[in-house]
């Protein structure tokens, strides 16, 4: 089998929830190629969902060891130090992966929430709005710019675009969750209006 095609049954086997499978793959095509970049970033985006930071992190400095312009490495990197809440790194590695490969939505998505966690809110929505004109019907845009739109106590926007995403895929979970969380927020904001 070739390395590309084992670079495809890997991750058909990590979107299937299947990540200790995709990392024996992935360790397989670094047998046959030590320099495999793909399969690097595979590792560790594998290990990013398994939530094993370190792995990943020394598999994706890795792959950019071989490859400094490697989007997709930078990219998971940046969204490894936002998982760990390191805001300031996330946002600088993020950064660099937007030059490398610009108008990404899935980067500017990373990247908007990553600089409106880091105390940026008003340019981080801007971002997560742009990464949305980008993909209007990417949920994971819509779901990560509704939640900040929610800690900024924009209920309405919030409700919109979630009611927006669940329209789209009826059945997410996130969206439905974050749904009822905005309208009991909403809800009790009232009640405290209505009592001052």
């Amino acid at each position: 089998m070739q390395l590309e095609e084992l670079l495809k049954k890997a991750d058909d086997l990590k979107l299937a929830g299947r990540h200790d499978e995709a990392i024996q793959l992935a360790n397989k095509m670094l047998m046959s190629d030590l320099d495999y970049v793909e399969a690097y970033e595979e590792l560790g985006d594998n290990y990013l969902s398994l939530r094993e930071y370190d792995k990943s992190m020394k598999a994706l400095k890795y792959a950019l060891k071989l490859n400094p312009k490697s989007a997709n490495a930078l990219y998971l990197l940046g969204f490894l130090f936002s998982s760990i809440g390191d805001f300031e790194q996330s946002v600088a590695t993020l950064e660099h992966a937007n030059k490398v490969q610009p108008h990404h939505p899935e980067i500017l998505r990373c990247l908007g929430w990553s600089i409106f966690h880091g105390g940026d809110r008003k340019r981080g929505l801007i971002i997560l709005e742009r990464a949305r004109a980008l993909a209007p019907s990417d949920t994971l845009v819509i779901c990560d710019l509704a939640v900040c739109y929610l800690n900024n106590r924009e209920f309405n926007r919030t409700i919109e675009l979630l009611e927006h995403a669940l329209r789209i895929e009826p059945d997410n979970e996130k969206a439905k969750d974050c749904l009822e969380t905005a309208k009991f927020f909403k809800r009790e904001f009232n009640k405290l209006e209505e009592g001052n």
